[in-house]
């Protein structure tokens, strides 16, 4: 069945160690990990997590995109979720204008500030 959660995430995860901070807060909401093409292709995660045009078309009740600007061909597989939060340092990032909920923070900052919330 599919995720009511996902917590995907994108180039400004910088590494794909740091995408341990997404799995730990996905397990937390009994959701899943996935990430945007840009991620996947700088070698940050498996190709399986792609979200997107050429990836995953997904519809979760939550979609916390973290460090994802948010371009054209990623908003095409996730933008029926229900609810969009999106998390980037950048205010001018393309995510913003599809999210329900905006945090301009930086990630490394704001996900472990989110997980101990919850």
């Amino acid at each position: 069945s599919p995720a009511a959660v996902v917590v995907p995430g994108g180039r400004g995860m910088k590494n794909g160690d740091n995408f341990k901070m997404l799995e730990s807060l996905a397990d937390k909401m009994n959701g899943a990990v996935g990430a945007s093409r840009a991620a996947v292709d700088a070698g940050y995660v498996p190709n399986e997590l792609q979200v997107g045009q050429t990836g995953k078309v997904v519809a979760p009740d939550l979609y916390v995109a973290v460090g994802i600007s948010g371009a054209i061909q990623h908003l095409s597989g996730m933008k029926d979720s229900k609810t969009i939060v999106a998390i980037n340092k950048d205010k001018e990032a393309p995510i913003f204008q599809v999210s329900d909920y905006g945090l301009v923070q930086d990630l490394f900052d704001a996900v472990p500030e989110f997980e101990a919330k919850i």
